[in-house]
């Protein structure tokens, strides 16, 4: 403990101490022990009453149990974690319980103990976040680097939210206008473009474990997840509320009911057009890593989603480590087991479904052509009764001549057939609404005690939902924990992503641990900051992009990235952001990189996933290759990395040794690891050297060098560069230097 801290906690004592001893000991187990024991209940143990003291919990009798705790005396070591009662706190509890263990007549019901789990209160006295951050670095005598040069600031301020270098055309704008609100006018266009929703989409789909199939041995395709890729990626361009982004993938289908029935016309109308988008956010639980062969168990199945959706939700919106209580009440953090399956309820009854993107009258129109769908069914069935008769036998001609006839009918008999219709994967509603037991360890065989539906109990308002006994309903669960999300008096989900905000700009969050606010998370380092960012964020309307604002004009954020030695002996992980941090580019950005400065990137948004073509050794790494469709069409081989394919079983070579993430759970914050096998990758792999031919072919005769140098890294070479580059070309080729370029740490990294 920092003397500081030392002196704060003896100075509280000493006020305490004119206090009766029971409102002195109520203050304590308050501040460090009704957190779990309030309530929570965990292990059944509630302190905030003598009946429910001498009652106990799970262990027995509380008051033996409570000083052998707090002395650390054998297994049970409390509170958890690595900091134990002061002295003066122990002995305080010592004397409470040779009392009696009184407690005061008119109790105070109890604040939440843990930092995050207390309502979201305004800081007085500051209104910017350098202020906040200013006060931090006077404190530990630390000195703010000045601001960076404009080509820095619009090369980082481009990468961060379009994830592409800006174009040498928007760098030349930027440094030739001289007005006061030219940074400011940047930071708009780049927030305008479509780009930005496609990168900050991708940081999302990382928080939402987003794949297009299920993983484990069978890994299923979901053939429809693209649609919730896009569903993202619009909303985060839109603007969306971030409330109302919550709220669609928690419980649209409740929310905004209807149908998509045609009204007297052959389209949809627009209003119901509208719903199915928020619909389509629900396919959040409809990505996550399945295994098929739960299946043969339904109730096997049902707990598993359960469990996902339950994590899921908890990570992303929570920041809490919820799947931690399935077997057991959380060791850390107050959530009790019987919490963890109430929470597992709300969830109960719901399933994913593909559902046709047509009304009636589409399901009618579809079903008058199926006859030419099952004539070219039986000419399939046929050539396979052929090819099974002759097994490993080679044909003779006749049969070589009947398959091919074969062939020809059923070419013809498909193009006449109806097309598929389009569908989307949602949530919807199981009838009847399935039990939810707590069970033991968490295995699915072992049922106990039957739970409602609710939510935390240490959160906010705790929900109880109440439905009736018998009889069919409209489950209204996920609806009511959508609210409960939203809800302003819910602390946690605006601190949440405001920190995931403030992590894409600094590379690490005010809370270190984004998918972990509970007690082995980081604590916050400015959490004056996130309280005062959080409340900007909800008194704002949640608009996500009035936040990317607030920081980006911030000093903090505009700071050089160089080093200072003096600082650096003070704060050499950069915690209290004297400078910015530099950073490597991402998997995606390094391939989408390269493709736009080779000028063939392609713009075109959505749609289906693009499936890239594999060498002969990449090949080897999938478990079945006729189950990678490569995508015929060679212009889409260069789409945008977000909208590549992505296999739970298997991930493309290249995004892998940049540290792309395993979708098998939410990625909180990406590894940036340094290994040979990126070097490799980007001296001799077939990518690199393909794209660096294509940039050779682009900047052609005497300002090759210079055209090169501005599209990748956004200057022109220095005299020196372009001597040594003129050096190399009369030994080697251009495609040579391209190649050269895109190895250069200038490329790889945003300063």
């Amino acid at each position: 403990m920092s003397p500081r801290r030392l002196l704060v906690v003896v100075a509280l004592l000493r006020l305490l101490s004119a206090q009766p001893l029971e409102d002195r000991a109520r203050a304590l187990l308050d501040a460090k022990c009704n957190g779990c024991h309030g309530a929570a209940q965990m292990s059944g143990l509630d302190l905030r009453s003598s009946e429910a003291l001498l009652k106990g919990g799970k262990r027995g009798p509380a008051l033996p149990l409570i000083m052998k705790a707090v002395r650390r005396e054998g297994d049970l070591q409390m509170p958890p974690g690595k900091t134990p009662l002061l002295k003066e706190e122990i002995a305080l509890l010592e004397q409470w319980v040779s009392a009696g263990a009184p407690f005061p007549k008119a109790a105070k019901t109890a604040e939440p103990a843990w930092w995050s789990f207390k309502p979201i209160e305004r800081p007085l006295g500051k209104n910017s976040i350098d202020e906040f951050l200013n006060a931090k670095l006077a404190e530990r005598k630390l000195r703010p680097l000045p601001a960076a040069d404009k080509l820095t600031l619009i090369r980082r301020a481009t990468y961060d939210l379009h994830g592409l270098p800006p174009a040498p055309e928007a760098i030349d704008l930027f440094l030739n206008d001289q007005s006061p609100n030219a940074y400011g006018k940047l930071i708009d266009e780049l927030l305008n473009s479509p780009r930005y929703g496609e990168r900050w989409g991708r940081r999302w789909l990382d928080v939402a474990r987003y794949a297009e199939t299920g993983g484990y041995e069978t890994d299923v395709s979901f053939t429809n997840a693209w649609r919730y890729r896009d569903y993202v990626i619009r909303s985060f361009n839109s603007d969306k509320p971030y409330d109302v982004f919550m709220k669609e993938q928690i419980a649209a289908d409740e929310i905004w009911p209807g149908d998509l029935e045609r009204d007297g016309g052959y389209n949809i109308p627009k209003e119901k057009l509208d719903r199915l988008e928020r619909w389509i956010g629900t396919g959040l639980f409809a990505v996550g890593p399945v295994n098929y062969e739960f299946a043969l168990s339904g109730d096997q199945f049902r707990v598993e989603w359960q469990a996902d959706a339950v994590e899921t939700t908890g990570a992303a919106f929570l920041g809490l480590t919820l799947g931690c209580a399935r077997c057991h009440d959380h060791k850390f953090d107050p959530i009790p087991q019987r919490d963890y399956f109430r929470f597992s309820a709300l969830f109960a009854g719901s399933e994913d479904r593909e559902i046709p993107i047509v009304g009636r009258y589409g399901l009618f129109d579809y079903a008058r052509f199926v006859p030419r769908q099952e004539k070219a069914d039986q000419i399939k069935a046929r050539i396979q009764r052929i090819d099974k008769a002759r097994g490993g036998r080679a044909m003779t001609p006749s049969e070589r001549d009947e398959r091919e006839t074969e062939l020809r009918k059923l070419g013809d008999a498909y193009l006449k057939a109806p097309a598929r219709i389009q569908t989307a994967t949602i949530l919807a509603h199981t009838d009847p609404v399935p039990d939810t037991h707590i069970l033991d360890r968490g295995e699915f065989t072992n049922k106990g005690e039957k739970v409602k539906p609710g939510t935390l109990s240490a959160i906010g308002e705790a929900l109880e939902i109440n439905e009736p006994a018998q009889g069919p309903f409209v489950p209204q669960r996920r609806k009511a924990l959508a609210e409960w999300l939203a809800s302003p008096r819910n602390p946690l989900p605006a601190r949440v992503m405001v920190n995931r905000i403030w992590q894409g700009h600094f590379g690490r969050g005010i809370v270190g641990t984004p998918n972990d606010f509970g007690r082995q998370g980081d604590p916050p380092s400015h959490p004056e900051l996130l309280n005062w960012l959080a409340a900007e964020f909800i008194e704002k309307g949640w608009g996500v992009k009035a936040i990317h604002r607030l920081i980006m004009t911030s000093e903090a954020y505009q700071r050089a990235s160089s080093p200072d030695a003096a600082n650096t002996r003070i704060d050499a992980a950069n915690t209290y952001l004297w400078r910015m941090n530099r950073r490597r580019l991402e998997a995606e950005e390094i391939r989408d990189a390269v493709l736009h400065t080779a000028g063939q990137l392609s713009g075109k948004m959505g749609g289906p996933p693009v499936v890239l073509p594999l060498s002969k050794e990449e090949f080897l790494g999938i478990r079945e290759p006729e189950l990678w469709p490569i995508t015929l069409d060679p212009r889409e081989h260069t789409r945008r990395s977000v909208y590549l394919y992505v296999k739970r079983s298997f991930k493309m070579p290249m995004l892998e040794t940049f540290d792309v993430p395993d979708p098998v759970m939410s990625c909180a914050r990406r590894e940036s690891s340094t290994v040979p096998p990126q070097a490799l990758a980007m001296m001799n792999g077939d990518f690199t050297r393909a794209y660096a031919a294509k940039i050779a072919e682009r900047f052609q005769g005497p300002n090759a060098i210079e055209q090169a140098w501005r599209h990748a890294l956004g200057r022109l070479p220095t005299t020196d560069e372009k001597q040594r580059a003129e050096a190399f070309l009369k030994r080697t080729t251009m495609a040579d230097l391209s190649l050269l370029i895109l190895n250069m740490n200038e490329f790889l990294y945003v300063d």
